[in-house]
């Protein structure tokens, strides 16, 4: 499976995944973490795109 990421720190990225692929926090390198959430999957082509869920911290 491929899933391309949209926006964020890793925005135009692609990961290719073995299996199944719920979404997760991700990171490469000195970019900032990102939460990415899968969209849409292209049943075709297998593809999945990936949008950066934007995050904002707790209130204690």
């Amino acid at each position: 499976m491929i899933v391309r990421l949209a926006g964020g720190p890793l925005g135009g990225r692609e990961l290719s995944i073995p299996g199944p692929w719920a979404g997760g926090w991700l990171t490469a390198g000195d970019a900032d973490w990102g939460l990415y959430v899968p969209v849409h999957h292209d049943p075709v082509t297998g593809v999945v795109l990936a949008e950066v869920r934007v995050t904002a911290p707790r209130r204690q």
